[in-house]
C-alpha cells in the first residue's frame, strides 16, 4: 500500500500544482477546481486506509471525471499543453485505479 499512497499524494500534489499554474495565469477556475480535485484524492486516499475499496472507487471516480474534462478541453483547444498533458496523467490514474479495484 506504500507505493500506493506515495503515486496517489504525487497525483494530489499534481493537480494542486495545476491549480497554482492556472491561477498565476488568471484563472479562478482552474484553482479552484484543481484544489477541489486534490482535496477529493487527498480523501480517497484516506478512505482507501479505512476501506481500501471506497476509496479505490473514489480515486478511479475522481481521476475518470477529471479524464473527460480535460478531453472536452483539447478537442476545444487542440493544443497538447495543458489539457493533453493532463488528460494522459489522468487517464492513466483512473486506469492504475480501475486496475486495483479489479484485483480486490
Amino acid at each position: 500500500m506504500a507505493v500506493q499512497k506515495i503515486i496517489f499524494i504525487t497525483y494530489a500534489l499534481f493537480l494542486f500544482f495545476g491549480a497554482f499554474m492556472g491561477w498565476k495565469a488568471g484563472s479562478k477556475m482552474s484553482l479552484i477546481m484543481g484544489v477541489a480535485s486534490g482535496i477529493l484524492v487527498l480523501l480517497g486516499v484516506y478512505l482507501a486506509g479505512v476501506n481500501l475499496k471506497n476509496g479505490l472507487i473514489l480515486l478511479a471516480a475522481v481521476g475518470g471525471i477529471l479524464s473527460v474534462v480535460f478531453l472536452i478541453r483539447l478537442i476545444k483547444t487542440h493544443s497538447f499543453m495543458p489539457a493533453g498533458g493532463l488528460l494522459l496523467i489522468s487517464s492513466l490514474f483512473c486506469i492504475y485505479c480501475v486496475n486495483l479495484l479489479a484485483k480486490q
